[in-house]
């Protein structure tokens, strides 16, 4: 990867670091069921558990934002790596007979996991040398392979122990904190305000149709109406992308198993498409759309999630789930990117983690109205087309607001 070779060794550092943790959460997080159920803890409550750690990164980030623009990002990722360390350490005390450490344990994962978060995409976005929609797609293919190698490891793990898994997950992360927040991973942050005085409306070629620079005021005064203008559709494209791709985890797996008869069917999409975004997610976006505005990305993703869903109305058994995958990855792999660069193009000067704050609870709201929403579609239209029709509707209503986005570059380096 060419952007890998050019990146900063602090950049290099913290995509490691989204490797590792990635690994390890996703080594514990599929198991995390499997093990309470396995200490005697009923389903409903397990149920809440799992649901309690996903609400407590999710609703955190909006105020991790927040904190990552008021207190600094690596101050903000300290506390977001010793938030987990405890966790780990709390769950593993933890059981059916201490509910008290076990929830604190599920709180302190999920809100460790918010911060860190955010501060690793404010720094990877603020490097100097890189633009920022070659950072995004390194660490969207960097979640991936964690995505695709973790929950293979912890199944190897598992036999030994859950305590085995919580051990690794407390010995990446103490040993990522030192690493990180001893060395100079705030420094790069300037680079963001340098980029921001060379933006958009920052000089004689300036780009007319670009949305003015926050931070300057050019190419005119931000006013209320130019941010109303911007983040409102913004806002609305992060509900509807997570409404629309939570269906993968709610409608998918049920209708995946009436098309086909086989309950591995829903893992063999998982793992395509995993595999497809580890592979090309970083090609899709710095070389084949690299010049492409994330306002035109985001549009082509809600089109390819309407194709996605599409195929899916013959109801044509494996035929069409297999054809469901390479649309529904291109969707994800240019959507989610794409929604987190144009968040930090329309951000005020120092308010990248607000920004991308922003776009990750805008994802929580999304990802519960789309769970909600799923179950009752799935009782009403009773394993018909009908479903799959709504869902290309909503997909092609998302893509038409992405044209009321205004312009933005991107700002290569």
């Amino acid at each position: 990867m060419n952007g890998w070779r050019g990146a900063s060794p602090t950049a290099r550092l913290l995509l490691v670091a989204v490797l590792l943790t990635g690994l390890t959460t996703f080594m514990f997080l599929p198991l995390l069921a499997i093990e309470l159920t396995a200490q005697g803890i009923p389903a409903g409550r397990t149920g809440f558990l799992v649901g309690l750690l996903a609400f407590s990164s999710q609703a955190f980030s909006l105020l991790s934002g927040l904190l990552v623009d008021r207190l600094g990002p690596r101050r903000v990722m300290a506390a977001g790596f010793l938030l987990r360390i405890a966790g780990y350490v709390l769950l593993g005390l933890g059981g059916a007979g201490r509910p008290a450490p076990l929830v604190a344990g599920i709180v302190a994962v999920g809100v460790g996991g918010s911060m860190l978060g955010l501060s690793t995409k404010t720094l990877l976005v603020s490097q100097e040398g890189s633009d920022p929609r070659t950072m995004l797609a390194l660490r969207s293919t960097f979640v991936n392979i964690g995505v695709v190698v973790g929950p293979a490891l912890g199944a190897l793990v598992y036999p030994l122990g859950f305590r085995y898994i919580l051990a690794a997950c407390v010995l990446s992360h103490l040993v990522l904190g030192i690493g990180l927040v001893s060395g100079r991973t705030a420094a790069a942050v300037p680079g963001r305000t340098a980029a921001k005085a060379t933006g958009p409306g920052a000089g004689p070629d300036a780009d007319p149709g670009a949305a003015p620079d926050a931070a300057t005021g050019r190419p005119g005064e931000v006013t209320r109406w130019t941010l109303l203008r911007h983040w409102a559709p913004l806002a609305a494209l992060g509900v509807a992308y997570w409404a629309i791709y939570s269906q993968l985890n709610v409608l998918l797996p049920i209708a995946a198993n009436e098309l086909t008869g086989s309950t591995a069917a829903i893992s063999v999409v998982f793992t395509a498409n995993g595999l497809l975004v580890v592979l090309f997610q970083y090609t899709l976006l710095s070389r084949v759309f690299r010049r492409a505005t994330a306002r035109t990305l985001l549009a082509l993703g809600f089109l390819a999630f309407a194709c996605a869903y599409a195929v899916l109305i013959p109801l044509a058994g494996w035929y069409s789930l297999l054809a469901f995958v390479l649309p529904v990855t291109l969707a994800e792999m240019l959507i989610g990117p794409s929604l987190d660069e144009q968040a930090v193009n329309a951000a005020a000067l120092r308010r990248t983690g607000l920004a991308l704050g922003t776009m990750s609870a805008a994802g929580a709201l999304g990802s519960l109205l789309g769970s909600s929403l799923g179950g009752q579609l799935l009782q009403a239209t009773r394993g018909g087309s009908r479903a799959w029709v709504l869902l290309v509707g909503c997909s092609l209503a998302a893509a038409a607001i992405c044209l009321l986005l205004p312009k933005v570059r991107t700002r290569h380096a």
